[in-house]
C-alpha cells in the first residue's frame, strides 16, 4: 500500500495489493485521470492514457493557437462546465459578477499516514496509521481566491478509495457554491450495465440493471433523506460480470440526505460519474475564511464479480464505518410490541408480552411507539418526550425495572426529529418546524419536521430524552424519522441562507446522534425510516443497525434484503419474524420460511407471541435457539449471493466463516411447481480440500461432500422442490418455504 508522486510527470499512483489509481496534473494546471483498475506497475509513466493528439471538429481548446488540448476530449478528476467541457461538473461557484466559471489549478499536495476524520460528518476510519494512506491535492481559483483540497484514501486492506472535497475562501468576497460533488471519476468506455437499487416504503432496494447509453442515467433524492426511492449507492459492471466473476465498480455516499449520483456518457464514449449532494435546493454561502465539507464517496473496484465487490463493502462497513461497542458483538434477539399492540398498551400487557418471549429465550424487549405524553395516535404528541403515566404508571424507570427483573434487556422508539402540532412543544414554539414563510406547511401523519439546522431545537430536544435515558436502565433505541421534508426553510437563517437547510438539517441530526452516542455508548442504536427510508452509510456511523423495512412478510423480503445486501452486511440489516397473515401484504407464510429468512440479519419478532399455539411457541424457541448457536457467523461471516429472486422463482444466499470450517446456506422458493427437474446448486467461499458434513435444517444429515464438488458440482436441491410434498404433509401449498443447509467440516 502507498502513494506515489513522480515530479517529472507530474503523476499520482496510489495502490495496495490489488488495486491501482492514477492521476496527473495536465498542462492546464487541472487533475487528469488515468486509470483505476487491477494493480499496475508502480514505477511507470501512464501520461500516454491522456488523449491530447489531434484535431476534432466543433471543438473548443485551452490554449491560443494550438488544437490539441480540449477539456471535453480529457479524462478529469474533478472537473467544471464551460471552459471548453460541455459535460456536467462536479463544482460551480456563483460570483458576484454573475459568472459561474472556474479554474481550480494545481498548487500543491500532501500524502499523509493514516485517514483524517471529517469534522461533522460521518465518514471510514482507521484505527491505525498504517491501514491506510491519504494524498490531499491543493487546488486553487485564482480569480475568487477559493481554495480545493481534493482528498483521496487507499486501504491496505480492502479494494476501495474514498473520496471528499473541502472547500475554503481564501478571497476577499463572498461566493455561492451551487454545486459540489464528493466523487467525480471519468471512465475511458460505457460498456458497464448500470444496477440502482430502487422501490418506495414495503419495497425497497428492490435491483434494476439498465446498460449505459448516450445521455445521462441518474439516482438521487430530494426528500432531504436519502428515502425509500434511491439508495445512494449503484455499481457498474461489465455486462458478462455475474457474481462469481467479472468486473463491477462501486459507489456509496456516506450521506443521508438529499443526493445525487449518475453516470453522463458522452459521444466518444467516455463514463463520467458523479455523486454527491444535491445541487437542486443547494446554495452554501462562502464568505471569506469560510469552508465548506463534502460528503464522503466511497468506490470498490472487484474483478472477482458482485460478490468480490460487495464483500469489500461489507467488510469495510462493518469494521471501518460502524463505531462504538456493538461493532464487533453479536446483536441481541429483541421482540418488539409494535404488530402485537399498535397504539393499544399499557404497563401489564407490555410485562405479559414480555414474559412469554422471555420464556422461550428473547434476550430484548422494546417498546414502540405510544409511551410518552399524549400520544394515543399518531395526531399529538411528538416532541414532548416524558413519560405517559396513565399508561406507564411507573413511568419508563418503572417499566424497564420489570422487564430488567425478567432477564430481559429494555429498549425504547423515538421519533426526535418531529412534532405534532398537538403537542406542548410545538404551542411554544411553532417556528421551530420547518416552514417557508408565507407558505402552506403540508403535513406527513398529521407531523412535522422539526427544524435540526437551528443548534437550539436540537439542544432542546437533547435535553429532552437526555432526561429519559439517564434514569432509566435503556439497551437500545430504535430511532424512526417517519417523512420527508416539504417547504424546506428555516425561521433561524436568513435569506441568503435558504439554500442551506437541507443540509444544516443533516448536520443537525448527525451531532444528536454524536452526542446521544458519545454519552450512552452501551446502548444500541437502530435508525429507522418509515422502514428502510434511510438506510445509508451515514447513519451506520452512528447506529450500527436499521429496520430493513416496514415490511416483514417473508417472501418480500426476500428481494429487500437481497438488494440491501450489495452494498450493506448482514449486521446491519434489522429482520424480525411477524404474524401472518402479515401486516403488509396479508399473505400467509409458513413461520419456518419467516424465521429462515429473518435470520439473515440482527434477527427478532414483531408479533404477540402470547396468540401463538403451544407447537409455534416449540417453533419459536427452536429458531431462537438455532440463531443464538450460529449468530455470530451469519453476523460476520463472509456472504455470498447465490440465486437471484428478481430474475427467478428460487432465492438463495449463505455465509461463510473467516476460517472456512462453518457455513450456512439458505434456500428459499417461492411459488410451487409439480414434478420440477433436478437442481443442483453451486456454491461459494468454502474451502476446496475440506470434507463438510451437511445437514439440512441443522437436523437431517444430508452427506459428507467436499468444498471442491459442492462448489463445482454443486448441492442437490431436487428433493425440496417436490409439490407432491404438500399432500402428504396435510398441507394444501408449498408456496414460499424454504430450506437451511448448515456446512460443518470434519
Amino acid at each position: 500500500m502507498g502513494i506515489s508522486f513522480a515530479a517529472a510527470t507530474q503523476q499520482f499512483h496510489l495502490y495496495n495489493d490489488r488495486i491501482s489509481y492514477v492521476m496527473k496534473v495536465l498542462r492546464d494546471g487541472h487533475l487528469g485521470q488515468l486509470y483505476f483498475g487491477a494493480r499496475l506497475p508502480e514505477d511507470r509513466d501512464y501520461g500516454h492514457f491522456v488523449h491530447t493528439d489531434y484535431y476534432r471538429p466543433t471543438t473548443a481548446y485551452v490554449f491560443d493557437n494550438e488544437y490539441g488540448f480540449s477539456r471535453e476530449h480529457l479524462r478529469q478528476e474533478y472537473p467544471s462546465y464551460g471552459t471548453t467541457d460541455f459535460r456536467e461538473g462536479a463544482v460551480e461557484l456563483a460570483q458576484p459578477d454573475g459568472s459561474h466559471i472556474t479554474d481550480f489549478c494545481y498548487v500543491s499536495h500532501e500524502i499523509v499516514a493514516g485517514k483524517p476524520k471529517l469534522p461533522g460528518l460521518p465518514a471510514t476510519y482507521v484505527e491505525a496509521d498504517d491501514e491506510a494512506d491519504t494524498l490531499l491535492v491543493r487546488l486553487r481559483d485564482e480569480k475568487t481566491g477559493v481554495e480545493l483540497v481534493l482528498s483521496y484514501t487507499i486501504f491496505r486492506d480492502f479494494d476501495a478509495i474514498a473520496r471528499n472535497a473541502y472547500f475554503v475562501n481564501k478571497g476577499s468576497e463572498t461566493v455561492a457554491l451551487t454545486r459540489a460533488m464528493s466523487l467525480a471519476i471519468d471512465l475511458p468506455d460505457a460498456d458497464y450495465d448500470f444496477v440502482q437499487f430502487s422501490g418506495w416504503w414495503g419495497r425497497e432496494r428492490q435491483k434494476s440493471v439498465t446498460h449505459l447509453r448516450p445521455g445521462i442515467q441518474s439516482i438521487g433524492s430530494l426528500r432531504g433523506q436519502s428515502g425509500h426511492v434511491h439508495n445512494p449507492f449503484f455499481i457498474l459492471k461489465r455486462p458478462q460480470a455475474d457474481e462469481q466473476q467479472g468486473e463491477a465498480i462501486g459507489f456509496s455516499l456516506v450521506y443521508s440526505g438529499n443526493f445525487l449520483a449518475q453516470a453522463e456518457v458522452d459521444t466518444f464514449d467516455v463514463t463520467r460519474v458523479t455523486m454527491g449532494i444535491h445541487p437542486q435546493e443547494f446554495c452554501w454561502q462562502l464568505a471569506p475564511s469560510d469552508s465548506f465539507q463534502t460528503p464522503e464517496a466511497v468506490m470498490v473496484w472487484s474483478d472477482h464479480g458482485l460478490n468480490g465487490m460487495s464483500q469489500n463493502f461489507h467488510k469495510l462497513y462493518r469494521t471501518r464505518l460502524a463505531r462504538g461497542v456493538w461493532r464487533d458483538k453479536v446483536r441481541p434477539i429483541l421482540i418488539n410490541n409494535w404488530e402485537a399492540t399498535y397504539f393499544d398498551f399499557d404497563e401489564e400487557k407490555l410485562v405479559r408480552i414480555a414474559k412469554t418471549a422471555h420464556d422461550v429465550g428473547v434476550e430484548l424487549f422494546v417498546l414502540d411507539d405510544g409511551w410518552f405524553s399524549t400520544r394515543c395516535g399518531e395526531t399529538s404528541g411528538l416532541g414532548d418526550w416524558w413519560p405517559n403515566t396513565d399508561r406507564l404508571p411507573n413511568g419508563i424507570t418503572g417499566l424497564a425495572e420489570r422487564i430488567n427483573a425478567l432477564g430481559m434487556k429494555f429498549g425504547l422508539w423515538v421519533e426526535l426529529e418531529m412534532v405534532n402540532k398537538d403537542s406542548e412543544l410545538y404551542r411554544a414554539h411553532p417556528d421551530w418546524i420547518l416552514h417557508t414563510e408565507g407558505r402552506h406547511a403540508s403535513h406527513g401523519r398529521k407531523q412535522y419536521v422539526l427544524d435540526f439546522s437551528r443548534p437550539e431545537v436540537v439542544d432542546y430536544i437533547h435535553d429532552s430524552i437526555y432526561k429519559v435515558l439517564s434514569t432509566a436502565k435503556i439497551d437500545y433505541i430504535k430511532w424512526d424519522m417517519n417523512r420527508s421534508i416539504t417547504e424546506c426553510g428555516s425561521a433561524g437563517w436568513g435569506p441568503e441562507h435558504q439554500g442551506e437547510i437541507f443540509h444544516r438539517y443533516i448536520l443537525g441530526v448527525y451531532s444528536l446522534y454524536e452526542r446521544l452516542t458519545h454519552e450512552f455508548p452501551n446502548i444500541l442504536f437502530e435508525s429507522c425510516a418509515s422502514g428502510g427510508g434511510r438506510f445509508d452509510p451515514g447513519m451506520f456511523y452512528y447506529a450500527p443497525q436499521c429496520w430493513t423495512s416496514d415490511d416483514s412478510d417473508g417472501g418480500e423480503r426476500l428481494r429487500i434484503q437481497y438488494g440491501t445486501s450489495y452494498a450493506y452486511p448482514v449486521s446491519f440489516m434489522g429482520s424480525h419474524v411477524s404474524i401472518a397473515p402479515n401486516h403488509q401484504v396479508f399473505r400467509e407464510t409458513s413461520l419456518k420460511l419467516r424465521g429462515d429468512v429473518a435470520y439473515f440479519g440482527t434477527f427478532g419478532y414483531e408479533l404477540d407471541l402470547g396468540k401463538l399455539s403451544a407447537k409455534e411457541l416449540e417453533e419459536v424457541r427452536e429458531q431462537i435457539c438455532f440463531m443464538k448457536k450460529y449468530r455470530k457467523l451469519i453476523q460476520q461471516g463472509t456472504f455470498y449471493r447465490l440465486k437471484d429472486p428478481f430474475t427467478g422463482n428460487v432465492a438463495a444466499w449463505m455465509v461463510v466463516s473467516d476460517d472456512r470450517r462453518q457455513a450456512i446456506v439458505g434456500y428459499y422458493k417461492m411459488l410451487a411447481h409439480p414434478c420440477t427437474p433436478y437442481t443442483w446448486m453451486k456454491l461459494a467461499g468454502l474451502d476446496e480440500a475440506a470434507a463438510y458434513k451437511v445437514r439440512i435444517d441443522d437436523r437431517e444429515e444430508m452427506g459428507v461432500f467436499t468444498g471442491a464438488e459442492l462448489m463445482r458440482a454443486g448441492l442437490d436441491t431436487t428433493d425440496f422442490s417436490a409439490g407432491e410434498q404438500s399432500h402428504e404433509e396435510g398441507k394444501h401449498c408449498t408456496d414460499f418455504w424454504s430450506r437451511l443447509f448448515v456446512l460443518e467440516a470434519e
